[in-house]
């Protein structure tokens, strides 16, 4: 029986298009725009074509060193996040419970982190580790450890990182629990018979699994990540000096602290271009690395069954003498 195609379910999604027509492309068409002209005020531009992308780009220009050097500390506080907050989240979901109350506990304790708003956070970290009044910073000067992120710099990263650890692991240990509820327990049935070792059901069976959700852990925390604005700005403000001044931090202090419209658009096309062309070699290298292992193990020939010693042939019935 062939299947109905009823196109007209097309209109019942139309007015969510229109509604992103206007919210979303409608405001990139004017950035791109206000890349391509100057204003001094009073609502007047001009014509500057691909001037600020060329300044954007040059590191010999103020706009460009600007650029590329918070550029460099998006990139390496993106690589610290992954390195840090994706294998522990994997650690944190293979130690939480797979059924009972506990299951519902532990998951209200993840979610915690998720539901306070990112100034929010930024302000509990703030208060949290200053020295004077701050319970972290407090305990550490107590011990000896000179701690202080307004004046150092590795204190800020240190103070950053561990802020960011602290409010978005718990995404990735989530969604790997789900990945791992989603195993059916004769994976885990054959593993015991087989014998195999915690670390080889974990390589052979819940890492390829889990294939999928961290795909989608990676991509949602390298986004995140290299947007990241409200908490960095409400605890450091990009300082000591611009140790902690991302892309995001950059932006605004060009469109709206020096109000220069055109270098601000520009950079914000080519922020966004970098983080679409990224996202889209994670997908295709983990995408690819996913097909190579499946095929791997699909070429692989199968393992004859040995005969088992317990089981010896019957040896055929002669019939007695006399009998017919």
């Amino acid at each position: 029986m062939d299947k109905t195609v009823n196109q007209k379910a097309w209109f019942l999604v139309l007015p969510v298009f229109l509604v992103v027509a206007f919210s979303a492309v409608l405001p990139l068409m004017t950035v791109v725009n206000y890349s391509m002209q100057d204003t001094f005020g009073n609502n007047q531009f001009f014509w500057n074509g691909v001037g600020w992308f060329k300044e954007l780009l040059d590191p010999s220009t103020d706009l460009g060193g600007r650029f590329l050097a918070s550029l460099g500390r998006n990139l390496f506080f993106s690589m610290v996040i992954l390195a840090i907050e994706v294998p522990l989240g994997i650690v944190v979901a293979l130690s939480m419970p797979r059924e009972g109350w506990t299951v519902a506990a532990c998951l209200i304790i993840l979610a915690l982190p998720l539901l306070i708003p990112w100034n929010v956070v930024g302000t509990i970290w703030q208060i949290f580790g200053r020295p004077d009044i701050g319970l972290l910073g407090y305990v550490l000067n107590a011990i000896g450890i000179d701690y202080n992120y307004v004046s150092n710099e590795v204190d800020a990263w240190v103070t950053v990182i561990v802020m960011d650890v602290w409010h978005w692991t718990s995404l990735v240990a989530l969604l790997c629990y789900a990945g791992l509820k989603s195993i059916p327990d004769a994976y885990y049935q054959a593993a015991q018979i087989d014998g195999a070792s915690r670390w080889a059901v974990f390589k052979a069976i819940q890492l390829p699994k889990m294939n999928r959700v961290l795909l989608i852990a990676v991509l949602l925390r390298f986004m995140d990540s290299f947007m990241i604005y409200t908490e960095p700005f409400v605890v450091t403000g990009g300082g000591p000096g611009n140790s902690t001044t991302f892309v995001s931090i950059e932006l605004v202090k060009i469109a709206l602290g020096q109000f220069d419209l055109g270098k601000a658009a520009a950079l914000s096309l080519v922020y966004n271009l970098i983080i679409l062309i990224v996202c889209w070699v994670f997908y295709t290298v983990m995408t690819n690395a996913g097909v190579e292992r499946k095929v791997q193990a699909s070429s692989e020939p199968a393992a004859e069954p040995k005969p088992s010693a317990a089981l010896k042939p019957v040896p055929a019935l002669k019939p007695k003498e006399g009998v017919a």
